[in-house]
């Protein structure tokens, strides 16, 4: 595969599809060489044909990725609004980083699907979404969710408790 002649010829077709999708065109251009980066970091090989259909349905994937984390940020914004306030008292400060840096700590000792699956749910992912991006079924979901927050619960020590 020539992938310049191959990026010359569908570019353009690929970047009017994601403009129809998105309304956007910043947006579509970022998913349109973000089809065509996949698409080289894959080596992904085929007739012409068959890579025009991959870059097309890889698009699509993306532009639904971008609205799902769109929907799931509104969401959380509902539910929990962002309000303006005074400075965060320096002990909180301090006692809120110390919190983050433990509970990363735990999370570089799960495996990487573990801390997929936790972070995609403490963001407000549905089962059928984690399941489509760490390619599981989905009715395994929950059991390897309650896997994971076992697992969490085992590693994790709150600042300030000796382990």
């Amino acid at each position: 595969m020539n992938f310049e002649a191959t990026f010359e010829e569908l570019y353009p077709g690929l970047f009017r599809y994601c403009h129809r999708l998105t309304g956007d065109p910043d947006l579509s251009e970022d998913l349109a060489q973000e089809a065509f980066v996949r698409l080289y970091d894959r080596q992904v090989e085929g007739t012409d044909e068959g890579l025009r259909s991959w870059l097309f349905r890889t698009a699509t994937h993306l532009v639904r990725d971008r609205y799902r984390i769109g929907e799931n940020r509104r969401r959380l914004l509902e539910a929990h609004p962002v309000e303006p306030s005074g400075a965060e008292p320096p002990d909180e400060t301090v006692q809120r980083k110390e919190e983050v840096a433990h509970v990363r700590e735990a999370l570089e000792h799960m495996t990487e699907r573990e801390r997929e699956m936790l972070m995609m749910r403490h963001a407000g992912f549905s089962y059928r979404e984690i399941a489509e991006a760490v390619d599981v079924a989905a009715s395994s979901v929950g059991t390897l969710l309650a896997r994971a927050e076992r697992n969490f619960a085992s590693i994790y020590r709150p600042p300030g408790e000796n382990g």
